[in-house]
């Protein structure tokens, strides 16, 4: 009975054994990680995710690695501009494990020196510039780092994405005189705008002046050249109409009866012409030949003959 139950003991405790030893045997590594595995204390192989076996009491689980990006907060320090200035600096840092069995053995602990050397790195980019530069500059400080740390962190398993500074602090003097100059700078600022902005209302006013006086000169022109034209076509027009009414006259004095009509009008026109002079005077100017009227009447016919042959 004692050998049975001793048995029974023996027997449950080897299922255990078997059961832990299954258990240890199996691992599972996680997405995006990775997982050194040691052979009686020699490196052997890097599991990638997903289920994977380990040979218990002779393999086992060395280091553990996330291969996802990592932020990496870089404390502050203190870095000497090229004018001998001192800077407040931070940053972050962004690195990523690539190489798992060499960031397990390449260094002892590759986020400390990642760290030391971003922050010698970042005084020796900023011992290198003055300090507006400094301000105006960050991509290629961040840049500069990036391309240092990037070289080194090779034999490290780990590759060096980007370094981004948070923050630039210069000393509290430094910042009053950078204030100052900023003030000064917008103040002369303010006074070249406002002189160009009356340059340029001096040149719009002698602009438009300028404009206006050749438009009025111009319309003056235009005045002239269409009162001239007026008169030239007036003058045409009289001319025409004088020359139309002589042919007329001249034409009618060919009808019979025409020449009679023409003696009868200047007879008329002449008499009327003394009445004229006679009511609009005190004293009357009369002709020495005033008896001969019939002789001066011939006369302008005889004109009228004359100018009708011509015609």
């Amino acid at each position: 009975m004692m050998d049975a139950d001793f048995s029974t003991i023996v027997l449950t405790v080897l299922v255990l054994l078997v059961f832990v030893v299954v258990i240890k045997a199996i691992a599972i590594v996680p997405q995006q990680h990775a997982w050194v595995i040691e052979r009686l204390g020699k490196f052997d192989r890097a599991m990638s995710p997903g289920a994977g076996f380990v040979i218990p009491f002779i393999e086992r689980v060395a280091y553990k690695h996330s291969l996802k990006e990592i932020p990496l907060d870089v404390p502050s320090q203190v870095c000497i501009t090229r004018d001998n200035t001192q800077l407040q600096v931070d940053g972050v840092l962004y690195f990523q494990v690539t190489d798992p069995m060499r960031a397990s053995y390449g260094s002892s602990n590759y986020i400390s020196a990642i760290t030391q050397l971003s922050q010698t790195t970042l005084r020796s980019v900023i011992g290198k510039m003055e300090l507006d530069r400094t301000f105006e500059e960050r991509d290629i400080i961040n840049s500069t780092i990036v391309a240092s740390l990037d070289e080194a962190a090779l034999n490290w398993g780990v590759k060096v994405l980007r370094y981004e500074i948070k923050d630039l602090t210069p000393p509290n003097e430094i910042l009053r005189a950078m204030q100052a100059q900023i003030t000064a700078e917008r103040e002369k600022r303010a006074l070249i705008a406002a002189s160009e902005g009356r340059r340029q209302e001096q040149i719009n006013i002698a602009t438009g002046e300028r404009e206006a006086f050749i438009a009025r000169s111009e319309g003056e022109k235009q005045a002239q050249i269409n009162k001239a034209q007026g008169e030239a076509t007036a003058l045409i027009t009289v001319a025409d109409a004088t020359a139309k009414a002589i042919t007329q006259v001249a034409d009618a004095v060919r009808h019979p009866g025409g020449m009679e009509a023409v003696n009868l009008k200047v007879a008329e026109r002449y008499i009327e012409a003394f009445g004229n002079v006679a009511k609009t005077g005190n004293t009357l100017i009369l002709p020495a030949n005033l008896a001969d009227m019939g002789g001066l009447i011939a006369t302008a016919m005889a004109v009228v003959k004359n100018t009708g042959k011509v015609l």
